[in-house]
């Protein structure tokens, strides 16, 4: 006996059949498994930062994890909660997941007195990413600023690792003074990829500092560009893409060629927090790698 529920055969219609996604579920990956996962080792990085490895400790979940450059995991503290960050080690490594953290909020503050051996859960990937395969056969920037290396360090890895496919790749990394810097033990090994070139500037020097002062925006006026030939990937706080990015922009490099990391604004993953909306956008589904002149198009992004 067909059953009708005002006027409409539930039975039958083809809008009926099945189950229904409310949630549209199939935009993620990944949303409800967690990989048990355990810190192997911790490095420290400056006083706000440490760098986490972490192992997921299932051997074929390990061998099947991937993600793309820019994406990020939500990081789980059994019992207190679990926040966004975004991947730092390269994505060719099926080792290991490398996670820089910053000592913010509970669950950071947390992760910052753990020791190696401590168990945590992982969930994702999440998110878009940078495009480093749209950007094989041309020239490269990767412009950073104070923990904004953080999420690059993934797309450097890729870069570097595949050389050859790209033309001129320029690192230009920027923080406020020496004590800031992220991961200076792998400058020499950038700088001794062929073809890739790295700037650092600090706005204040102390000293021992040897290089750079002034702002980021110093080292990226003195670069010598190919706009027709040039893609820029920035990750950094808000107000530096305004400064960085207007400057490619007058310099001829098309806004849809920049990509930017909203990364800052992440929260729950899954976008059902609505902490992350800017406008109609949800920055943890429909982000958090955006093109520049998408970023100019939503109100209040930056």
């Amino acid at each position: 006996m067909t059953r009708i529920l005002h006027g409409v055969d539930i039975t039958r219609g083809a809008s009926f059949r099945g189950v229904v996604d409310f949630n549209q579920r199939y935009r993620l990956q990944h949303v409800d498994r967690n990989f048990k996962s355990t810190i192997t080792t911790i490095v420290p990085l400056t006083d706000m930062e440490k760098l986490f490895q972490l192992r997921i400790d299932d051997d074929a979940e390990r061998a099947t994890f991937g993600f793309l450059p820019g994406q990020f995991v939500m990081l789980e503290v059994p019992g207190y909660g679990e926040v966004p960050i975004s991947i730092s080690s390269s994505p060719s490594n099926k080792a290991y997941i490398e996670l820089c953290i910053r000592r913010a909020g509970t669950v950071t503050n947390l992760l910052h007195r753990a020791r190696p051996g401590a168990k945590v859960g992982l969930r994702g990937p999440f998110g878009t990413h940078f495009p480093t395969g749209q950007m094989k056969g041309h020239d490269v920037l990767l412009i950073a600023g104070g923990l904004g290396l953080a999420p690059l360090r993934a797309p450097i890895f890729d870069i570097t690792e595949n050389r050859a496919a790209y033309g001129r790749v320029h690192i230009l990394y920027g923080t406020k003074d020496p004590s800031q810097l992220l991961f200076d033990y792998q400058y020499e090994t950038w700088r001794r990829v062929g073809g890739v070139e790295l700037s650092i500037a600090v706005e204040h020097a102390d000293a021992d500092w040897k290089g750079e002062v002034g702002l980021i925006t110093h080292l990226l006026d003195r670069l010598t560009l190919d706009a027709d030939d040039t893609f820029a990937i920035v990750c950094g706080p808000p107000v530096m893409f305004k400064h960085v990015c207007s400057r490619l922009s007058a310099r001829g490099v098309p806004m849809d060629r920049m990509f930017v990391s909203l990364e800052r604004r992440m929260h729950c993953g899954m976008g059902k927090c609505y902490r992350c909306n800017v406008g109609h956008t949800s920055t943890c589904i429909d982000g958090p790698v955006f093109d520049y002149w998408s970023v100019m198009n939503l109100k209040e992004s930056i």
